[in-house]
């Protein structure tokens, strides 16, 4: 799996606030799935694709490093399509359609959620172990972003923003190569090269 990751913590750049909510849209808000766990049912995205929803469900569950704060899955326009084939090294028959999705992860362990250079070392951790995952249609790209968490008090640190890309002949190759893809990954996650207990 093709796998690299960036910072974006510049002064213009956005950061995470937790809870968040949307003002164009009132249903649209932070859930926080380790307390409801069962809160999944309200996420569209989930509904819509079950390998979100196991994704979510992993993520979330009492032994992850991590929790979620937000995501979203869609389908990859034209312009994004012909950088990611020539990433990967695939020709236009092969891959004429893509999907993609976000999920921002923030790290529970708190000297971990505040550390830049913990962050750093995650990141280059997470992006080698990837890269050996056999996934060639799917691209993992990981952000490191500032984030501002207040749910038993205010505090300042970082949050991934894990974004997984994949391409296919037609719409469900493409989408059940980013399940399998996110599958793994999340699985990754969870494994022991995280853990901090």
């Amino acid at each position: 799996m093709l796998s690299e990751w960036s910072v974006e913590c510049g002064a213009d750049d956005p950061v995470l606030v937790v809870p968040w909510a949307d003002p164009d849209d009132p249903s649209r808000h932070f859930i926080d799935l380790r307390e409801n766990p069962y809160d999944l049912d309200w996420l569209e995205e989930a509904a819509q694709h079950p390998p979100l929803m196991h994704a979510l469900r992993a993520l979330n569950a009492t032994r992850s490093p991590v929790f979620t704060a937000k995501c979203d899955v869609w389908s990859l326009a034209p312009d994004e399509l012909e950088p990611l084939r020539h990433e990967l090294d695939l020709i236009l028959e092969d891959a004429p359609t893509g999907i993609a999705s976000y999920i921002d992860l923030v790290w529970r362990e708190r000297s971990v959620f505040v550390s830049f250079h913990q962050h750093e070392q995650l990141l280059h951790r997470i992006t080698r172990l990837a890269t050996s995952l056999e996934h060639p249609y799917a691209a993992l790209e990981c952000t490191l972003r500032p984030a501002l968490i207040d749910l038993t008090g205010p505090q300042e640190g970082f949050t991934v923003s894990l974004y997984l890309k994949a391409l296919g002949h037609d719409e469900q190759a493409a989408e059940d190569r980013w399940g399998a893809a996110l599958a793994d990954v999340s699985t990754l996650l969870r494994g022991r090269a995280f853990a901090t207990s």
